[in-house]
């Protein structure tokens, strides 16, 4: 069954993704094209609406990226988001200008009656980032909101059923964006909200099972929500046909490796390779400090361990990858018969012994890959294991890896963890790890002076990991934790808390 679905044109927002996760959490398919995609490619997606999303240009710049004229000539509804809003209404005859005074951040804003804004004449709060806007709107449009220095904060067409807004509604500093949003979706659109979980799971397992009968097929799965997702889905089409292979390089953390071979050995009852290559990868390591540098020699070594463990086997001749609808962006763009160089895997090579790539999770964001993972019952651990960088603990090892520190390092981490689980701070953080850095500092234990590590502890809550603030743990706990981890794990004498948000910092300190 063909979901309904909404078209984003995507101009470069920084909020593009996230726009389109809105979306999808209102039940409403959407898919992201580039600004310039062929009119008859979004035609053939039969939307009900169309989205124009915001971006760092001018409509005036010698290369503005306009939407095509035809875009308003489909007859469906079209809204305009910041830019998106500035770029439909230059290409519809209005005028846009610099704005007297730009409008960052935080902004009051009044809300006229009109099919996105329900109700009488409201005053609220919404979030601006813009230095042109709408001077003259086009023929047909008023006005329908309005701040201190933007009389045209949104602009309506209800004949045509365009309209625009200057503001960001998909970010949670509006308040009234994600009502906006679903009146748009629901009211103008008529959108029914067929989109589902449940739905995509029975679909995908139906498809799958067609599109790999006859074949063996390969996996290569890292422990990742994503690959681990996309193994079971394809397990339940063709069970034994299916040979997962999972390469334990020691840069998980403690008990991982164990763990992700007991769930799909035992809970699936899966045909699992486990490769053991830690050392293997510790000597690639050996004296590197660079993490730029760690992430490529990490990145190739996989690669090479698997096409080893992939000729070994000789007998598959598909490949199942977990990629998901932010890798396919984030890679120029939706294509289907291209291998990505940027997936959860590493970067595969181009040229492998295969005669397809097979992506079942490639439209799905990754709260939807979650709930997928759920639905497939995957143990809760595994589903909603936090973000967790590429090149595992290389990273969170400042400076040059060893099994001692990575040991060291395993060991504090799970005391953290433990404490923030076991006394029900962790539901209300979203991500939280320790950092070994590659400082020491003078101590004493007993009567003996010390000179060992110093640990960082990083706990951040946020919405989207495009910023994010640093958790407010008790202080009681916050001891408790340092006392364990330098009682318990050898050369750590001194344990710090991270309190930087994002911007300036990044989560993850390489």
């Amino acid at each position: 069954m063909k979901n309904e679905t909404i078209v984003l044109l995507d101009f470069g927002a920084q909020y593009n993704q996230l726009i389109a996760r809105r979306v999808r959490e209102a039940n409403v398919y959407c898919e992201l094209l580039p600004w310039n995609s062929d009119i008859e490619k979004i035609k053939a997606l039969e939307p009900k609406g169309i989205i124009l999303t915001g971006g760092p240009a001018s409509v005036y710049a010698p290369d503005a990226p306009l939407p095509d004229k035809a875009v308003f000539s489909l007859g469906v509804p079209v809204l305009g988001i910041c830019y998106g809003m500035q770029s439909m209404c230059h290409v519809l005859g209005g005028k846009i200008a610099k704005a007297e005074k730009r409008e960052y951040g935080k902004k009051d804003i009044v809300l006229k009656p009109s099919p996105l804004f329900l109700g009488p004449e409201t005053k609220t709060t919404c979030w601006m980032s813009h230095t042109d806007q709408v001077e003259t709107a086009p023929a047909g449009f008023v006005s329908a909101a309005r701040t201190e220095t933007c009389p045209n904060a949104a602009v309506m067409d209800t004949e045509r059923r365009f309209f625009g807004v200057q503001f960001h509604p998909e970010v949670e500093h509006t308040p009234f964006g994600g009502d906006m949003l679903r009146r748009f979706l629901y009211d103008i659109c008529g959108c029914s909200g067929d989109w589902h979980v449940g739905g995509f799971v029975k679909e995908c397992v139906a498809s799958l099972r067609e599109e790999l009968k006859g074949h063996k097929v390969l996996c290569a799965l890292s422990g990742g929500v994503d690959s681990s997702v996309a193994a079971v889905l394809t397990h339940k089409a063709i069970g034994k046909d299916l040979t997962c292979v999972f390469l334990d390089h020691g840069l998980l953390r403690r008990d991982e490796g164990d763990q992700v071979e007991a769930v799909f050995r035992k809970d699936f009852d899966m045909e699992l390779v486990r490769v053991n290559c830690e050392e293997r990868f510790l000597q690639k390591l050996a004296g590197v400090r660079e993490p730029e540098e760690k992430r490529k020699i990490i990145g190739a070594e996989f690669i090479n361990v698997f096409e080893e463990e992939a000729k070994r086997l000789g007998r598959c001749d598909i490949l199942i990858q977990g990629t998901i609808y932010p890798d396919v962006i984030e890679s120029g763009g939706p294509s289907a018969q291209v291998i990505k160089s940027h997936h959860n895997v590493g970067g595969l090579p181009e040229v492998m012994d295969f005669k397809a790539v097979v992506e079942p999770l490639r439209n799905l964001f990754k709260d939807e890959v979650r709930a997928v993972g759920l639905e497939l019952g995957i143990p809760e651990f595994l589903v909603n294991r936090q973000p967790f960088p590429g090149p595992g603990l290389a990273v969170r090892v400042i400076g040059e890896i060893t099994a001692e520190k990575l040991r060291i390092l395993k060991d504090a981490d799970a005391i953290f963890r433990a404490e923030l689980e076991e006394n029900g701070a962790a539901k209300a953080i979203d991500q939280y790890f320790a950092v070994l850095t590659d400082m020491r500092s003078v101590g004493v234990m007993g009567d003996g002076r010390t000179y060992d590590y110093l640990l960082a502890l990083r706990a951040v809550t946020t919405t989207d990991f495009m910023t994010a603030d640093w958790a407010d743990i008790p202080h009681d706990l916050l001891r408790k934790i340092s006392n364990r981890i330098t009682n318990e794990v050898d050369h750590i004498n001194r344990v710090v808390y991270d309190i930087t948000q994002k911007p300036p910092a990044t989560i993850e300190w390489e």
